[in-house]
This record gives C-alpha cells, sequence and structure tokens, in this order.
C-alpha cells in the first residue's frame, strides 16, 4: 500500500459520465492538474476546473500522464485504457475492474492535514465506504489540530534531537499526552 502526491500531476480521466465526474473530482481534492477525454461531458464537469477534450479516447492521451483513471461505460476502451497505460508503465485505474488496475483507490477521509485510507482491495467499495464513514465519526477535527501541532514540531525536533528514535520518543510522548 502506497500514497500518492499528485499534487501538479498531469492525471488524465477517461469518461465524461458520472464515474469520470466523481474521479475528477477526487484528482482535483488532492491538487492533480487534470484532463478529461470523452466524447459526451457531463455538465457538472465542465463547472470543474478541469481541462475538456471532447473526442473518444486516443493512445496519444496518455503522453505527459502521471497516472490515468479509465471511467466509461465501454468495457473495451477501458481495457485498452489500461493495456496502453501498461505498456508505458503508467499507473492506471479502471472503474469497477479491479483486474484492469495497477492500482486501486481507497475511500478516503480527509481532515487537513490527515487522510485516512480503507480498502477492501477491490472486494467491496461500498464496504470500505462504509467503513471510512465510521472512521470519520471516530477521527475529527481535534486530530487534525493536533497533527497540525506535531507538524509545528518536527523542525525543532530535527534540530535538536540528534537521532530518529530520540524524535520518535519525543513525538510519541506528545500524542500520548495530548490524548489523554
Amino acid at each position: 500500500m502506497a500514497c500518492l502526491d499528485v499534487a501538479g500531476r498531469d492525471c488524465l480521466v477517461v469518461g465524461g459520465g458520472s464515474v469520470g465526474l466523481e474521479k475528477a473530482r477526487g484528482l482535483l481534492d488532492c491538487g492533480a492538474r487534470v484532463t478529461v477525454v470523452a466524447p459526451e461531458i457531463a455538465s457538472e464537469l465542465r463547472e470543474l476546473p478541469v481541462e475538456l477534450v471532447e473526442r473518444t479516447y486516443r493512445t496519444d492521451d496518455l503522453d505527459g500522464r502521471f497516472l490515468v483513471l479509465a471511467a466509461t461505460a465501454d468495457s473495451e476502451v477501458n481495457r485498452r485504457v489500461s493495456e496502453d497505460a501498461e505498456r508505458r508503465s503508467l499507473l492506471c485505474n479502471v472503474a469497477d475492474a479491479p483486474d484492469l488496475c495497477s492500482f486501486i483507490l481507497p475511500a478516503v477521509h480527509r481532515q487537513d492535514p490527515i487522510a485516512i485510507a480503507v480498502t477492501t482491495s477491490g472486494a467491496s467499495p461500498a464496504l470500505a465506504q462504509r467503513i471510512r464513514d465510521e472512521v470519520a465519526e471516530r477521527y475529527g477535527p481535534e486530530y487534525a489540530e493536533l497533527a497540525r501541532r506535531l507538524r509545528a514540531q518536527r523542525p525543532w525536533a530535527k534540530e535538536n534531537l540528534t537521532t530518529y528514535e530520540e524524535r520518535r520518543d519525543y513525538f510519541q510522548a506528545l500524542v500520548e499526552e495530548a490524548l489523554r
């Protein structure tokens, strides 16, 4: 499992319907530069700060991309996007087709700077979303505030605590004290 930093990176969504809209919004939430390619574009997508390309997918749409999300209703187009991405060693997620994915998208609870991801490895996105919602109830804004305070302490710790172990122990003690 890994978390990708897509902030400022070029990402492609193939598909302009409701699933493409959901994927584009998720990428935008993470700061990605998003291009959507589809012959038909949902009106909600037109309201987002994305580049819209109104035509069918072409292999060269992958040029310069960090990752691609295939979100069309056409399984052959989705398969082609996956195969093209694989040949270029690009990360690819195909909605509702885990066997065509080189990565999966978890259900995420974001409370800046905290992001908690839940996955069922593609077995049940609905279950992952339910667990995410339960986690969100448990870890509210007070945890995000604590994370911001701890982040502010990092430069001091890096300068004054010489080893990784000292810094680890220092921050563990701060967390324990704050969450009593």
